[in-house]
């Protein structure tokens, strides 16, 4: 869901030029995850983002997520899975963000895990390469600025290619 289609790093990095008056951009990030650039002494301010009662509720829609997931599933059986287990307080902001913006999901098919290993399904589309290593289905890499010269997997770099893929 995260950075796929949420914007969860747009949001975070928003929240920390507006707190620390930083200027981190995207650029920055090169390769990077947002805990690697930012200053170790500052680390829990990022986590307190995460922890915070609106962080997830807040995010906003990646581009085209919701026109093309409505197309996929007239020809898929879609679930969205959410590495939930990571900040718990999630659960519940990620539950409404979902059913405010993607209503046609049913909450039968909205799966929070850890480890996205244990899901049984033909693809995963995710930004992190941690959670396709062991999916025993096809991994597709979500673009973000963290895994850019990450190889090895099928890639998209936004909603319109995920559409490319498996719609044309």
């Amino acid at each position: 869901m995260d950075e796929v289609m949420a914007d969860a790093l747009g949001e975070h990095i928003r929240r920390y030029n507006r707190d620390f008056q930083a200027g981190i951009s995207l650029a920055d990030l090169d390769g990077k995850w947002l805990w690697e650039v930012v200053a170790a002494d500052r680390h829990d301010a990022l986590q307190g983002y995460l922890d915070s009662d609106d962080f997830f509720e807040s995010l906003e829609v990646m581009p085209d997520a919701q026109r093309v997931i409505r197309k996929l599933q007239q020809n898929y059986e879609v679930f969205i899975a959410t590495a939930a287990m990571e900040v718990p307080a999630s659960f519940a902001q990620k539950f409404r963000w979902l059913a405010r913006h993607f209503p046609s999901i049913q909450p039968s098919h909205i799966v929070y895990c850890g480890d996205k290993g244990i899901l049984n399904a033909d693809f995963l589309i995710d930004d992190n390469p941690r959670q396709l290593r062991r999916f025993q289905g096809e991994g597709i890499l979500y673009t973000s600025p963290h895994n850019i010269h990450v190889q090895g997997y099928r890639r998209v770099n936004h909603w319109l290619d995920v559409e490319k893929l498996f719609l044309n």
